[in-house]
């Protein structure tokens, strides 16, 4: 005999039904999320907060269980409009929609916007969209009211509310100690995976930098231009390169003596051909890049951090100098910490942005600046200067180069001290130098077969300690505790025949001076032949009349917070390299 309910037994919840509901939502931002997780595009970060944030969208089906369907038609038709952006967005770029991508399409004219849709919009990916739209109509027609006691269905939305705002905004501020501005900016973030949050935090994050960046450039554009400029280097049309490297020490790269095959590219280049300097004693003077691109590109160094607010900047110089500029960047655009970057780029006449991702930690590979480097290298103008702005060895560092660059797989090489999960940190580092080898040598490669007249620097912004140091437990960087893999780059250049020929210099001789990368825009002025009142050859590591100076690394603005680079104790990599150095000079081999 069945058992009848009374009518004041409790109601089941309606489990199946609330599943429904909560699928319906989390589909208009978890595919988009699935698809970059599983495309290995990025983490699992944004999966987990997009499932979280469409929590939310229960809470008024749950107030209002008798308008349930229509009021989650209305939120659907909402949702589904704005996760056309970035479901598109992947289709076509497979990277996640970002407040760089909003920047980019402001940047944009109607026309270039017009060309990039007819190019790019195919019909396979319409197919798609109608596919992904009839599925959300499927899951509508499944969705049906869930209705609980009005006692329990309070607390159940007061909970959603805590759990996804209230919450996140306690952890922040209290837990993680930060204040309101920041800790908005991190809830912010938690909720960009989700839409609508995606499209209305990128943009009101696009406003921000935006206006802080317009700020910068005004000011720039008010700075007086350089006196007594002079340029040396002679009347024919010319073309100068520089490759702005990221986080890649050279204690991981086989060109400066390090165990294992990470440079199998420069080596052959510097081997065969006499225009490749390798300059063996270059270190940054801080370890992060915004700090170190405020004084390389500018008459900024440790003593004078501010500089690049007061005085014209390296593009303003070459600008000055006639030169036609270009800014080919795969970092990221316009987020907070990056918009003094994206001040650099606007100063040049033709920037180009190929990083839109959301975060660091994204499948962006540095080939992807190869194509419009050799557009840049085909343009008409006489005098050109192209800045070249890599992700290189960035962490995350596994997200640095495709699957067929993981060459390095097991502890062969790595210090026996390391566990398998940092021999596994190791080990992606390592493939990512050896990616990162591929693009410089292929950008070098490519600038020689234009034949051209001028030269291509590379330097990296700063290093990296992976295990490197000490009792190799040091991971990343951390200015409070300075090892020298942090700070100990590569700086090569390569000149042209034409240009040699014109420029005649030892650079080889020169190869093993002490320098700060703080000083680049003295040996930049000096190898393009360009003097100034505020030009100092004795900065300039090229320059006859170079004098040796500490090189000061740390933070300029804490008192007491300057050291001596070469004050810092060798670290295990460098006592290895001095081993073969020294090796090399008894034998009478010498650098390269």
């Amino acid at each position: 005999m069945s058992h009848t309910p009374s009518p004041s037994s409790p109601k089941r919840v309606d489990w199946a039904g609330l599943g429904w509901l909560l699928l319906f939502f989390w589909y208009f931002s978890g595919v988009t999320q699935a698809l970059l997780l599983f495309s290995g595009t990025t983490g699992f970060a944004g999966f987990r907060d997009a499932l979280f944030l469409s929590s939310l969208w229960l809470a008024p089906v749950l107030l209002l269980p008798r308008f349930t369907r229509a009021t989650a038609a209305a939120i659907g038709l909402v949702l589904w409009a704005a996760s056309l952006v970035g479901l598109s967005y992947f289709g076509i770029y497979r990277q996640e929609f970002s407040q760089s991508v909003i920047f980019v399409m402001f940047e944009s004219n109607t026309a270039e916007a017009g060309e990039y849709f007819s190019q790019y919009f195919s019909a396979w990916l319409g197919l798609a969209l109608l596919l992904y739209t009839l599925v959300a109509v499927l899951l509508w027609k499944r969705v049906r009211p869930v209705r609980l006691p009005l006692r329990s269905r309070l607390p159940v939305v007061a909970l959603l509310l805590l759990a996804n705002l209230v919450y996140p905004f306690y952890k922040q501020m209290v837990t993680q100690q930060r204040n309101f501005a920041d800790a908005v900016e991190k809830v912010q973030q938690r909720m960009e995976p989700a839409v609508p949050w995606q499209l209305l935090v990128g943009y009101r994050q696009y406003r921000q930098q935006l206006d802080n960046m317009q700020q910068l450039l005004a000011r720039n554009a008010a700075l007086p231009p350089l006196q007594n400029l002079q340029d040396s280097s002679g009347t024919a049309p010319r073309t100068l390169v520089l490759v702005l490297g990221e986080s890649t020490t050279r204690e991981h790269m086989h060109l400066y003596g390090y165990n294992r095959d990470t440079t199998p590219n420069l080596d052959a280049l510097a081997a065969s051909d006499e225009g490749l300097t390798v300059f063996r004693n270059v270190v940054s003077p801080r370890p992060y890049t915004i700090e170190v691109m405020q004084q390389i590109l500018t008459f900024g160094d440790e003593q004078n951090p501010d500089r690049f607010l007061t005085d014209p900047s390296l593009i303003n110089l070459m600008k000055q100098a006639g030169y036609k500029t270009f800014w080919i960047t795969n970092q990221q655009t316009m987020t907070k910490r990056n918009t003094m970057l994206t001040t650099f780029s606007q100063q040049t006449d033709a920037p180009v942005y190929l990083n839109n991702q959301r975060n660091q930690n994204a499948s962006q590979y540095d080939d992807v600046v190869l194509a419009p480097f050799e557009k840049a290298l085909q343009d008409p103008a006489p005098n050109k200067f192209i800045i070249v702005h890599l992700l290189g060895t960035h962490m995350d560092y596994r997200y640095r180069y495709p699957d067929d660059y993981a060459h390095f797989t097991d502890r062969q090489g790595a210090p026996g001290v390391l566990t398998p999960e940092q021999v596994e940190t190791y080990n992606f580092y390592d493939n990512a130098v050896r990616y990162n080898d591929y693009v410089v040598s292929s950008l070098i490669k490519r600038y020689s077969a234009t034949t051209p007249n001028g030269f291509l620097l590379y330097l990296s912004d700063h290093g990296e300690d992976v295990y490197g140091s000490g009792n190799h437990d040091r991971l990343g960087r951390n200015e409070g505790a300075p090892t020298r893999p942090m700070y100990t780059i590569p700086f090569l250049l390569w000149t042209s025949p034409s240009w040699r020929a014109e420029h005649p210099r030892d650079l080889q001789a020169m190869a093993e001076r002490p320098y700060s990368s703080s000083h680049l825009i003295h040996t930049l002025s000096d190898l393009a032949g360009l003097s100034y009142d505020r030009y100092e050859p004795a900065k300039s590591l090229v320059s006859p009349q170079f004098v040796v100076a500490p090189r000061w690394i740390g933070d300029p603005y804490r008192k007491n917070g300057l050291r001596e680079f070469d004050h810092l104790p060798l670290d295990n990599a460098e006592q290895a390299q001095q081993t073969v150095s020294n090796s090399q000079a008894q034998s009478g081999a010498g650098p390269n």
